[in-house]
């Protein structure tokens, strides 16, 4: 894996229908008491006798402005003396009221409904590609290998991280792809560091053992010792680790695969890691990949 193996009408609100009955209701009230909205000389004269207006001696003039103007003012006098009346009816007889005393209740009264759905477990963060450039979980960013690199799922043990691949050898034993492979994402949470040289080496190591697991097995052979350099990165701390591995297999035509990572110190605690795992006959790519570490961009 990595250098290795991989499958090919509306309607009228009840709040405005209400307000409407009260409307005609208070319009009907205004009618039976008199006060139409007319001019104030009052009803035109039709010739009628005056028993039809409900007066014995009709005035006039100014006698007819004065006569109903006071019998308006009456009927808002009675008005008013009505409501206080009433709003002092109501709250006397409220306050003379014994207030109710609750029911108490008992814990065991109230059943626990177990709800029909379990609330979904909260989802692994991945890390995505998006425009030539790598996302982990925390938006710090990488650039991909090249347009030619195809993404792929992290294969490598890191948390929220996202991996790209490209064909080398295409089905060489007549079945699978050997294939280059570049993940970056966070450090897993499992592999605890210091943000010293050796707090870093040593982070370095344990990411590069899970990702040689990860993409081999655990019996796979490493050649000759591994090397180490310090980096710095966009201003962080980081250390990255070089080892070639043995990867004779029957009609594979390579005979070891170059595998390096590189752990950076975010600042916070936490750190980014890369892993890059390039087949021995495409050693161009080696470089492209200590670039791109170099090009890391870190989320404030």
């Amino acid at each position: 894996m990595g250098s290795s193996e991989t499958p090919t009408t509306s309607e009228t609100p009840a709040g405005a229908r209400q307000h409407a009955q009260h409307g005609s209701q208070a319009r009907r009230a205004a009618h039976r008491g008199g006060w139409q909205e007319q001019d104030i000389g009052g009803p035109p004269d039709d010739g009628g006798d005056d028993d039809s207006y409900g007066v014995v001696d009709r005035p006039s003039g100014g006698n007819v402005q004065r006569a109903r103007l006071i019998g308006a003012l009456s009927l808002v006098l009675v008005a008013v003396l009505t409501t206080v009346f009433s709003v002092s009816w109501l709250w006397s007889n409220a306050q003379a009221v014994s207030p109710v005393d609750v029911p108490a209740g008992n814990a065991g009264d109230v059943k626990t409904i177990t709800p029909s759905l379990s609330p979904s477990p909260t989802p692994t963060p991945e890390g995505r590609v998006i425009g030539g450039m790598f996302y982990n979980a925390t938006m710090d960013t990488m650039p991909m290998m090249s347009s030619a690199w195809s993404s792929q799922e992290d294969r490598t043990g890191s948390a929220g991280g996202r991996g790209s691949y490209l064909s080398v050898h295409k089905e060489y034993d007549g079945k699978e792809d050997w294939v280059n492979y570049v993940s970056f994402g966070s450090l897993s949470k499992s592999i605890a560091f210091t943000n010293t040289p050796a707090g870093l080496k040593d982070a370095t190591i344990k990411a590069a053992t899970t990702a040689l697991i990860r993409l081999y097995d655990p019996n796979v052979k490493l050649i000759g010792k591994a090397t180490h350099r310090p980096l710095t990165v966009d201003g962080h701390a980081g250390h990255e680790l070089t080892i070639k591995v043995d990867v004779r297999k029957p009609k594979l035509p390579e005979t070891y695969s170059t595998v390096m990572v590189a752990v950076i110190d975010r600042g916070d605690g936490t750190a980014v890691v890369s892993v890059a795992d390039i087949a021995g006959s495409t050693p161009q790519w080696l470089p492209v990949w200590r670039t791109n570490v170099s090009k890391i961009q870190f989320s404030k």
